[in-house]
């Protein structure tokens, strides 16, 4: 080479205008410090792209040689790049852009320029790093995929051996201790209560092992060919633990809900029986037979109902003991038949208990509803006696005001007088039942251990009336019978032929006949004089004057025969 020195106004005769800058007189537009910072991003790039490239052959390369330790370990901070791959991609991508628009599209005032050649050579440079970038960023990407999908895989593995282990240890130990149902509802209760804190600590697993299926539902779906049997054994594991467990839970559940609704039947069912006991231990002394039927109502009416709540107490029992006879299932091997045993001979006992007081109370109930109805048949006995005298009275005040006629002649007042038998009949048998009643009601005392309720006033006046019928009824007797004799007496003088007259020759027939028409007309002025001293008169004064007034008539017949009679013994030869 040969060195020239000229001035700077000549360099245009030995360089070309277009590659001198416009310091030198030329045409070339360059910006040395653009220039200088398009080398930094290039020596920067390159050397982060080669070290990167490094780092990345060396993860890859360990993970292609299967190094175990190497895939065990969980990702700390040696297995992470010195730089950010994706930062170094980015930058090698914009200085790849950068030099592909400087080439022939000019600079800022649209003049055309060549590149140097240091950029020309670049391009190729930056564009292999690239490549070999994104290829070794590829591999490091599956190979971090692989390694986080080993590493969630055994997370997921811990977490559902964490869930299963506390299921099959703390979980059903706790469920092997509790076994019971209860006694009461207080105790029932109680252990429920305990079920439900339980059944928390329960949930918070259960609420693990749902996160866990979805997670593990996500891996299957894109998981690998080698790890779906893995997966697929953790799943169906964690799921027959927690479904055993939960079933478990809603059994026990199950279980004490029945045996708080078995022990509220029979708290129900106990309350109900007491309150019959109690009703059946009082002594009652209703009023009347309305009271009585009310208080038998009442009576029938709790006892269906202990009844019904017997029945429903029996099918609450059985079911319970169904749901226990179950139970043994989910023993985990331990020997229940004692905790059985024991729960079964409850449930048996309140039965059997409930049943005896049961029976016992429809015995009191029996004696109960005899007593009831004795009392029905005293309280009617004693009605119906009263009514017996209110008949009686009626029977004699009909005997006194309307069995007041003594007849025309003897045929109507032997008819009248039948008909007063018959009528005293009547009052015979009302008098006679009316007696009956009251022993009946004598008896019925005796038998309900009562004072004998016949010694009131329904005796006395049953006697009283009887015997004011029976002063009474005599009277009417011989009043009708003195009327009829009277009657066949005037009757048969009267119906004699005038044509015999020695027939009435004697004068104590007439003096007979007047004698008992006096006698007869005196009984009907006289009043009735009961034993207790009082008087009552048949009929009103009319109604004796009038009965008075056919005697009287006869009588004057009588006294007119008598005088017809009497005329021809005057004109005899003899008189």
């Amino acid at each position: 080479l040969q060195v020239i020195l000229v001035s700077a106004n000549k360099l245009t005769r030995y360089i070309e205008p277009c590659q001198l800058t416009e310091d030198f007189g030329g045409t070339l537009t360059y910006d040395h410090m653009d220039w200088l910072n398009k080398r930094l991003v290039f020596e920067k790039f390159t050397k982060e792209s080669t070290s990167l490239l490094d780092e990345l052959a060396v993860i890859n390369n360990g993970s292609d040689k299967g190094n175990q330790q190497e895939k065990e370990r969980s990702i700390d901070l040696n297995f992470l790049p010195s730089v950010d791959p994706e930062t170094v991609l980015q930058t090698g991508h914009e200085l790849l852009s950068e030099l592909q628009q400087r080439r022939f599209n000019g600079s800022d005032g649209g003049v055309s320029w060549s590149p140097m050649d240091d950029e020309l050579l670049a391009q190729p440079q930056v564009m292999k790093l690239l490549d070999s970038l994104r290829e070794q960023y590829t591999r490091y990407q599956e190979v971090c995929r692989q390694r986080s999908k080993r590493t969630q895989l055994e997370e997921i593995q811990q977490k559902v051996m964490q869930v299963v282990n506390w299921l099959e240890g703390p979980g059903s130990e706790q469920l092997r201790t509790q076994w019971g149902i209860g006694d009461s509802i207080r105790a029932s209760q109680a252990l429920q209560q305990k079920h439900e804190e339980i059944e928390s600590q329960h949930s918070e697993w259960f609420a693990v092992y749902v996160e866990l299926n979805q997670q593990i539902a996500a891996l299957l779906n894109a998981g690998d060919e080698e790890d779906l049997v893995e997966l697929k054994a953790l799943q169906q594991q964690l799921s027959d633990v927690c479904y055993r467990q939960a079933s478990q839970l809603e059994f026990r559940q199950n279980l004490l809900q029945a045996a708080l609704e078995f022990h509220s039947v029979a708290q129900d069912l106990s309350q109900q029986l007491d309150g019959l006991l109690g009703m059946l231990c009082v002594d009652v002394a209703p009023a009347d037979g309305a009271s009585i039927q009310q208080t038998l109502k009442l009576l029938e009416e709790k006892l269906k109902s202990v009844d019904l709540g017997l029945q429903g107490l029996r099918e609450k029992g059985q079911s319970l003991l169904d749901q226990i006879s179950n139970q043994a299932s989910w023993a985990y091997g331990k020997d229940v038949t004692i905790e059985n045993k024991e729960n079964v001979d409850h449930i048996q006992g309140v039965m059997e208990d409930m049943q005896l007081r049961k029976q016992r109370c429809e015995d009191m109930v029996d004696v109960r509803r005899l007593k009831m109805l004795q009392m029905v048949q005293l309280f009617k006995c004693e009605e119906d006696a009263a009514q017996a005298v209110e008949w009686l009275s009626e029977l004699l005040d009909a005997l006194l005001k309307t069995h007041i006629r003594l007849g025309d002649d003897a045929q109507e007042t032997k008819v009248l007088l039948e008909k007063h038998r018959k009528f005293f009949d009547v009052a015979q048998s009302t008098y006679d039942y009316g007696r009956q009643l009251l022993q009946a009601t004598v008896v019925l005392c005796q038998s309900l251990r009562c004072t004998s309720r016949s010694s009131g006033d329904t005796l006395p006046r049953l006697n009283r009336v009887w015997k004011q019928f029976t002063v009474t009824s005599d009277e009417r007797v011989h009043r009708l019978e003195t009327a009829v004799a009277f009657h066949l007496s005037a009757e048969k003088i009267l119906q004699e032929c005038p044509e015999q007259p020695e027939a009435f020759n004697e004068v104590e027939q007439f003096d007979e006949i007047e004698a008992v028409g006096k006698s007869l007309l005196d009984r009907l002025t006289v009043p009735v004089v009961y034993p207790d001293g009082s008087e009552q008169y048949f009929g009103s004064p009319s109604d004796m004057a009038s009965a008075a007034e056919h005697i009287r008539e006869k009588m004057k017949l009588v006294s007119l025969k008598r005088q017809q009679l009497r005329q021809p013994e005057a004109t005899s030869p003899d008189s």
